[in-house]
């Protein structure tokens, strides 16, 4: 398979991998029990100063999410414009930053948003493999 259209593949993986995860992000204080319930009141409730601010755990965790959306769609588009001129020093970036945020994802969250990460590192590599050596 072309670079390009591995690059395209990874890309519209990572696009599905934002949109879940904004969905995931943006409901995240829905418990499921009272036990989690409880926890995610705490998150909300209990404020703590913090570099001269009051905070809570819970805008922590809205923030990292955030972030997360942001950081996801950046690599969207990144291996978007990639496929268009692809170069083997951004392609080496990209595959080992993707591998990296797929093993944090399998360890930390979930294994299948692992997986759209690994799939996309993997067409990542694929790509590397594949384009010339200058």
């Amino acid at each position: 398979m072309k670079p390009k259209i591995l690059l395209r593949a990874a890309a519209v993986l990572m696009l599905l991998h934002t949109i879940g995860h904004t969905f995931g992000a943006l409901g995240w204080a829905k418990a499921p029990n009272t036990k989690v319930a409880a926890v995610i009141s705490g998150m909300q409730n209990e404020h703590f100063d913090f570099m001269g601010r009051s905070v809570t755990l819970a805008q922590f965790y809205i923030g990292y999410g955030i972030s997360m959306i942001l950081i996801l769609l950046y690599f969207s588009l990144q291996l978007w414009l990639l496929a268009i001129s692809p170069t083997r020093p951004m392609l080496l970036l990209t595959a080992l930053l993707l591998s990296g945020l797929a093993v944090c994802e399998y360890v930390y969250f979930f294994p299948f948003a692992a997986l759209f990460t690994a799939i996309a590192a993997a067409c990542t590599w694929l790509s590397f493999k594949q384009l010339p050596q200058p």
